[in-house]
């Protein structure tokens, strides 16, 4: 990796690669701009992406007319329209609202009026009787429901990945490691002093998710909004357990939380979480021992049988939530700067959405770029248990991490592929090596030697 920026002089520079920050640049790429990523992480999808449920969802429950629900209704369409051309896997599952008290079965009519109003009419309620016939698994203890039959389990890294690489495929850079310091707006355009040099550029697009506000702050000395960092920690379950749940289970929400959702992953498992934790420090997602106890215990509560399976791993992630509820997306046209704050935990899906939206608002800032009539398409990364992986096709070069059944030809892929991991976090979220039963027990050896001269930290060297 180069130790300085390049010369050129953008057309519009997007701070933040995470997802949103990934499809942002996809989005002014095929728009015709020439676009710089830059991002503080070693990786993409170091911050707040870097952990959620990885559903695709409809926005049944989003505030009626809010930005949130007319970005999450853009992007769930585009999800649909593109994910064929860019190989990415789709499971759909539908999910059901359930009610476990009268005071949450109270609650579904209104919900479901809600979804109605959001434009989302195939919502309807369910009796009892039909919600157990459907998951015969779940608690004897369940008042009532309803379904949301569009809501589909996606792949949350290989997503974002394939916004990026087709950005990059199709022209854009992108500059990991590489933090914004200060910036000058003169004459037209910005000057953004980074830890990897100066980058100039005709606009900004702030989508620095947990740092949102502290960019606002160093490139135009004030922000609208203070990011509140809230933590969610999530339980998985191993892949057997996957068996007991076919739909997505939601609960009924609160003004704060979606609350603790039982779903199946992409990779195969059972998960249970979030929680939703508030907290200063935009660094912290450890996990507590006791939280994690009562989140094993609460989805046990929804599906006793979870009860005799083992727990694979655990994790938590940092959702980047502010004093609003609705997306904190503005723009400052005398310094041809965009901030979009406040992307909570419907970013995955919002992601399309919301670069379509911000590039609507983009049209005072011309580039000289025409939209691409036929942009390249990257191959994707095959990480779904439920669709054809490497290890079934030939010359392989053998499975390396028999857990995540990830093959040498992937991991090699990876390493030497337009966008290669800098860190084992990163190796992982592209292939899911380590990921598995034994976390890494069996296959850090071989992955040491594969890997070596590659990662930074090497294996074994550091605390991952």
């Amino acid at each position: 990796m180069p130790d300085t920026l390049s010369n050129e002089h953008f057309d519009v520079t997007i701070i933040g690669a995470g997802v949103v920050g990934c499809a942002m640049a996809r989005r002014y790429t095929l728009d015709g701009a020439k676009v710089a990523a830059l991002e503080k992480g070693a990786d993409v999808l170091d911050g707040a992406s870097k952990a959620n449920s990885a559903i695709l969802h409809t926005g049944f429950d989003a505030p009626p007319g809010s930005l949130e629900q007319a970005c999450i209704a853009k992007g769930y369409s585009e999800y649909l329209d593109i994910r064929e051309s860019l190989g990415l896997p789709l499971l759909k599952t539908g999910a059901m609202v359930l009610a476990w008290n009268d005071e949450q079965l109270a609650e579904l009519d209104g919900l479901v009026a809600k979804a109605h109003q959001n434009g989302v009419m195939d919502v309807e309620m369910r009796s009892r009787a039909a919600i157990l016939a459907q998951e015969p698994h779940l608690s004897q203890s369940l008042k009532g429901g309803f379904v949301v039959p569009g809501e589909y389990l996606i792949d949350p890294w290989a997503t974002a990945h394939a916004y990026i690489l087709q950005a990059m495929a199709n022209g854009a850079e992108l500059f990991r490691a590489c933090e914004v310091l200060a910036g000058q707006f003169a004459g037209g355009a910005w000057q953004i002093e980074t830890s990897r040099g100066t980058l100039k550029t005709k606009q900004v697009i702030n989508c620095a998710g947990l740092y949102g506000d502290i960019i606002d702050q160093r490139l135009t000395g004030h922000s609208a909004f203070t990011i509140k960092p809230r933590k969610g920690q999530f339980v998985v379950f191993d892949k057997p357990a996957s068996d007991l749940a076919s739909a997505v289970i939601l609960p009924v929400p609160t003004k704060t939380t979606k609350g603790v959702v039982i779903f199946r992953t992409i990779f195969g498992n059972l998960a249970v979480g979030p929680t939703a934790e508030e907290q200063t420090s935009r660094t912290d997602a450890s996990t507590v021992s006791r939280t994690l106890q009562d989140l094993r215990a609460k989805g046990i509560e929804m599906l006793p049988e979870l009860e005799r399976f083992e727990v694979t791993t655990v994790y938590a992630g940092l959702r980047p939530a502010t004093e609003f509820q609705d997306y904190q997306i503005s723009q400052d046209e005398a310094l041809n700067y965009i901030t979009v704050g406040g992307i909570r935990s419907t970013g995955l899906s919002a992601a399309l959405g919301i670069a379509r939206h911000v590039a609507a608002l983009n049209t005072n800032v011309a580039h000289n770029g025409t939209p691409l009539e036929n942009p390249i398409c990257p191959p994707p990364d095959r990480l779904s248990n439920y669709h054809p992986r490497d290890w079934q096709s030939a010359d392989n070069g053998g499975i390396i991490c028999h857990c995540e059944l990830v093959t040498r030809r992937e991991i090699i892929a990876a390493l030497n592929g337009p966008m290669p991991p800098a860190t084992l976090q990163g190796l992982k979220r592209r292939t899911r090596v380590c990921m598995g039963r034994c976390q890494g027990f069996y296959c850090t050896g071989p992955l040491s030697e594969i890997t070596a001269g590659y990662l930074d930290p090497a294996i074994g060297e550091g605390d991952e």
